[in-house]
């Protein structure tokens, strides 16, 4: 297979996979649905493959540009948690921590770690059908 049609399956593996988790959270009116969740796992997936192919050189740490990935995605995460006014508590912590882990799952599906992004990804989904308990 040649590099660049490997590097266009890891893009779809990576948005197909945040489509499932997306999936599951718009279909209970989340605020992040499928939309956020494709786009966060394709551009995480995204930034692995540039740092793994578009940088060469002695000098350069491929690790970076992942790191840089988890930082900034806590902002985006961040900015989904709200204020419970009526339940005098938090809420967004799940969709929060789906955005993280939806990054996750994209820079390893752009490091070509499909068999554990598609694990990953089954398990969040698993998780996120659990039934909350009150």
């Amino acid at each position: 297979m040649s590099l660049t049609l490997e590097m266009a399956l890891r893009l779809v593996l990576a948005t197909a996979l945040g489509a499932a988790i997306g999936f599951e959270r718009e279909r209970f009116g989340k605020v992040a649905g499928i939309r956020t969740h494709m786009i966060i796992t394709m551009g995480a997936a995204l930034y692995n493959i540039i740092s793994i192919y578009g940088y060469t050189g002695n000098t350069f740490d491929a690790s970076r540009i992942g790191a840089g990935v988890v930082a900034g995605i806590g902002f985006i995460g961040a900015g989904v948690i709200f204020r419970d006014i009526r339940n005098n508590g938090i809420g967004g912590i799940t969709s929060a921590a789906c955005i993280w882990i939806s990054a996750a799952i994209g820079l390893a599906a752009g490091a070509g770690m499909y068999l554990l992004s598609v694990l990953a990804t089954v398990i969040t989904v698993a998780v996120l059908l659990i039934p909350k308990i009150r």
